[in-house]
């Protein structure tokens, strides 16, 4: 594995009873790029994308990032590690102001402590203030920072999903997942969000997308994995996957994707 990859993942299968969700699959991303992962409903790629991310813990298979061994056995020590993920439900902190919400992702990589924030130390008021600096830097980033001090359940769906992605992003991650972030927009909000995955990536941010939306993937990503039946039937640049004949007989083919 070279130095430039970002995430190698290999050999991956799980089983849930007596349905094999996954057989043998792997990935391999590099710095920089936005891989997409794709496939019909039942393909196994939302099971592949949370075993990736710590929700599910495959039955067999290897894990490396950024060159080092790690197994992603819960959300948060995945997100230490150096990836962090949306959902393809939203889960925002309703209650919570869109600066407070992205506050708590910021907090991953705070220095001060339980007993700084206890006792307010000036190191804890110090970095509470770095950090809701950060917090706003990152929300003007994603076009939503006029909706700071929002309540995160006022925003739009569109606004919501952004605020999602600028929670990610206050992880410093080297690997951000977004799980079916297009889901339920509108063609304009897609745009918009297009756009803002293109300046993620040109601010060397390396992503792995999993999306039903097959002409945003196949405009927007370097190169795609598609399973189905959860095997890997082909990997590749989005012009290679579109001709492979296993793809347009399992997914591209079919009249509902």
């Amino acid at each position: 594995m070279t130095t430039d990859t970002i995430l190698d993942v290999r050999g991956i299968s799980k089983r849930f009873g007596g349905l094999q969700a996954l057989s043998d699959v792997g990935i391999t991303i590099k710095r920089g790029q936005v891989y997409g992962l794709i496939g019909p409903n039942g393909a196994g790629k939302t099971t592949f994308f949370n075993v990736i991310t710590g929700l599910y813990t495959p039955d067999s298979g290897s894990f490396e990032l950024a060159g080092k061994p790690y197994q992603p056995t819960a959300v948060h020590e995945v997100a230490k590690a150096g990836i962090a993920r949306t959902f393809q439900n939203i889960r925002l902190f309703s209650e919570m102001t869109a600066l407070e919400n992205v506050m708590v992702g910021r907090h991953i990589r705070t220095h001060s402590g339980v007993f700084g924030a206890i006792l307010r130390t000036p190191s804890f008021k110090a970095e509470e203030r770095a950090i809701a600096d950060r917090a706003q830097e990152l929300l003007d980033y994603v076009g939503i920072g006029k909706f700071a001090d929002y309540k995160a359940r006022t925003l739009s769906y569109g606004d919501q999903r952004r605020l999602e992605i600028a929670r990610a992003l206050a992880t410093d991650p080297q690997l951000i997942a977004l799980d079916e972030p297009a889901a339920g927009m509108n063609t304009t909000e897609k745009v918009l969000l297009r756009e803002l995955i293109d300046r993620i990536r040109k601010d060397d941010r390396t992503i792995l997308i999993i999306e039903h939306d097959v002409k945003l993937i196949m405009g927007l990503c370097d190169r795609v994995t598609v399973l189905d039946y959860g095997k890997q039937i082909a990997e590749g640049t989005p012009y290679d996957v579109q001709k492979n004949e296993k793809v347009i007989e399992a997914y591209l083919g079919t009249g509902g994707h």
